[in-house]
């Protein structure tokens, strides 16, 4: 039975997300505040996290990036539920490495269907994934989740090595934002291509910017992106 971490400190909106989860099945442990979520989160280990950016103490923001530095928590999926509904917010918060963003008020239902559609994506092993391989100075080894640029390590959200290992097994393919999102996300995925935008920024950011490499992922302007050929 899949367990599901609710970080949120409005009541009403804890119990209506435990009803609806737990009548699918689930088992739903809960917590009123970003310090004791992350407590949770090492005691608990859920298997995904239904995270407010607005809580007492840590920001469900601050809270997200403490869960993608630490290799313990960075394989947990989180989902960000909040009134915050500008496009800023939303960036912001898969930045940190949210894997979804859903907007309050939301449909009970789409939300338990989004919990589904992320469990069932990461219960799956894509077969692109395995092997380690190189792309000039960069080494990626799949079955760590490891990428290195000159014997340097660097770290990156599942999702960002996913969609940087599908981009660097074919160098020159064009890969259009919609094959991304079903490749990476699930066909069931709910958001929108902006997602890719924001993961392959933070990849250039990470990448990049760090280590000082050529630009190594290619936009193509109103399709998507490709890995650089004879990088």
């Amino acid at each position: 039975m899949p367990k599901i971490l609710v970080v949120d400190d409005e009541e009403h909106i804890v119990e209506l997300i435990r009803f609806n989860l737990e009548k699918e099945g689930f088992e739903v442990i809960v917590s009123g505040d970003g310090d004791n979520a992350l407590k949770k989160v090492f005691s608990e280990q859920p298997d995904l996290v239904i995270l407010d950016l607005m809580l007492p103490g840590q920001d469900g923001l601050s809270v997200c990036r403490t869960l993608r530095s630490d290799p313990n928590s960075r394989g947990i999926p989180v989902i960000i539920v909040s009134a915050r509904t500008e496009e800023i917010d939303r960036v912001l918060g898969l930045e940190m490495g949210a894997d979804d963003y859903v907007t309050k008020p939301f449909s009970p239902r789409e939300l338990v269907a989004r919990v589904k559609a992320r469990l069932r994506r990461e219960a799956k092993t894509p077969g692109s994934l395995s092997g380690q391989f190189a792309r000039g100075p960069m080494i990626i080894d799949p079955e760590r989740f490891s990428v290195a640029v000159n014997g340097v390590k660097y770290d990156l959200t599942p999702k960002e090595f996913e969609l940087l290992c599908v981009l660097a097994r074919e160098p020159g393919r064009v890969f259009s934002r919609e094959y991304l999102l079903e490749h990476i996300w699930g066909y069931d995925y709910m958001g929108d291509s902006r997602t890719v935008d924001v993961h392959i920024r933070h990849i250039r950011q990470k990448l990049e910017q760090v280590s000082e490499l050529p630009q190594f992922v290619e936009t193509v302007r109103g399709v998507g992106y490709r890995f650089r050929e004879n990088f």
